[in-house]
């Protein structure tokens, strides 16, 4: 039988050419400001029209700063393509939810919670971490910008069809170990190219016990593992999730729409081109210590020693560490921090925003002095939320801010840069070198280690304060 990878990608089909790529009906396309213009202005050129206008959603995120929203963006390269999506989407006719629309916010946090990105469908984006959707049962990945404009003008994409791998993580999570950790781990052990050529559907105990921010947040790494993309088979979390939601289906077509959702999943015969399993007991809360998001380990573990690595393998190694200013053998443990960063399409969902408040009401203590912490919701919607449960009342009395939405610190786009050689340990997807901002160096955690560090001022096990 087919995996239900086989089952969304054949749906979909609409022409394969011959020793070439399939011809994909796409459902979704979701456009920001960064990789949009030119596909505009590729249409323009040619006197096209977008094919099915009802079937995108254009927001911005990447460029927009998280204060002052209400006010003429500073910088002038981002207000610029800010602006740019709002006229060509007026222009084409598209709906677009610009700043200070309340359906604003990181166009990945935004789909789902809407109700936009639905079990079944083919999603695609401008950017990479459009494997978000996935958590949904949706085949999500993301595209190139000529792409794009190939979307936009036919509601179709070419691609070769990726090869399918199936990631089992059995047994129960221990306290303190989130999917964010569970994620970082399996980068650790398949490398940021393990899942190259693939598209991962994820299974096991540990993932159906999930949340769906939880979901979201691993399929949203499911790239940096090298994979096209990464996805969950729906199940009553992911029905109780998108039910009521704005755009998912209403009355009868709800109905008929779970009655079908439940027909998407592998068959207990589905060969897979590959299949790893892993147990959920050997996970811990996690962090990187290179520039590469699988160069991490628990918490409580050493940077492994160089010879661990082959020879090609040692030179970007020590490279790396250089970088971060770590040595082999070190523990992160009680590293002093610098920053950090709360948000981004992996981290800056509601349950993120409860993870990290829990741990400042559990700790008693205070934002440490030496830290600046920078709480970016990923919606608006998120930031009701938040001051409807009276985290922000939490948050604030232990001196920490919450900001306006946006994709904020995840990259260095917008105003919130790290400062050169300055350490942030951050609840995003990437710690390249630069990412975050010219020298500056990236840890990447969970909500839950991230809050630690930013109460004690220090890499903290966040299993203190549970």
């Amino acid at each position: 039988m087919n995996t239900l990878f086989d089952k969304i990608w054949d749906s979909h089909v609409v022409s394969i050419v011959e020793d070439g790529p399939t011809q994909l009906y796409i459902d979704r396309l979701y456009c920001h400001e960064v990789t949009s213009p030119q596909a505009f202005d590729g249409l323009r050129a040619r006197g096209l029209k977008c094919f099915r206008p009802d079937h995108i959603y254009c927001m911005p995120d990447h460029n927009t700063p998280t204060h002052d929203q209400d006010k003429p963006i500073e910088d002038p390269v981002s207000r610029k393509q800010v602006d740019a999506l709002a006229r060509n989407a007026e222009e084409f006719g598209l709906t677009h939810f610009g700043m200070m629309n309340k359906k604003n916010g990181i166009i990945h946090v935004v789909g789902p919670e809407r109700g936009l990105s639905l079990p079944g469908m083919t999603i695609v984006c401008g950017d990479s971490h459009t494997s978000t959707h996935g958590a949904v049962g949706a085949v999500a990945f993301g595209i190139g910008t000529s792409e794009v404009e190939m979307v936009m003008a036919s509601e179709c994409i070419l691609q070769q069809k990726p090869k399918s791998m199936r990631i089992t993580v059995n047994g129960k999570l221990q306290k303190g170990v989130t999917a964010k950790d569970i994620a970082l781990y399996l980068m650790s052990q398949l490398t940021t190219s393990g899942a190259t050529g693939y598209f991962v559907e994820y299974s096991g105990d540990a993932i159906r016990n999930l949340t769906m921010e939880g979901r979201l947040t691993l399929c949203n790494l499911s790239i940096e593992m090298g994979a096209r993309g990464g996805f969950i088979a729906p199940d009553e979390v992911t029905f109780e999730y998108l039910k009521g939601r704005e755009y998912a289906p209403k009355g009868k077509d709800w109905d008929n729409a779970v009655a079908y959702w439940k027909t998407l999943k592998s068959g207990d015969d589905a060969v897979f081109d590959k299949e790893l399993v892993f147990k959920a007991e050997d996970i811990e809360p996690r962090v990187t210590y290179g520039t590469n998001p699988g160069m991490g380990i628990g918490i409580t573990q050493t940077i492994p020693g160089v010879e661990t690595f082959d020879e090609a393998g040692k030179k970007s190694y020590l490279k790396s560490l250089d970088y971060m200013g770590f040595k082999p053998g070190e523990k992160l443990l009680g590293k002093k921090v610098d920053y950090v960063f709360l948000g981004a399409c992996t981290n800056g969902r509601i349950e993120d925003f409860r993870a990290f408040a829990d741990i400042v009401k559990k700790s008693g203590k205070k934002k440490a002095e030496n830290v600046i912490a920078w709480l970016v919701p990923g919606s608006w919607l998120v930031d009701e939320e938040i001051r409807k449960e009276g985290l922000d009342k939490v948050l604030n009395e232990a001196g920490f801010e919450i900001r306006q939405p946006g994709c904020s610190a995840c990259l260095a786009m917008n105003d919130d840069k790290i400062p050169a050689g300055k350490l942030s340990v951050s609840t995003s997807n990437r710690n390249f070198e630069g990412r975050q901002g010219q020298g500056a160096r990236t840890i990447l955690a969970s909500p839950l280690v991230a809050a630690a560090a930013a109460v004690t001022g220090v890499i903290t096990d966040p299993r203190e304060f549970l």
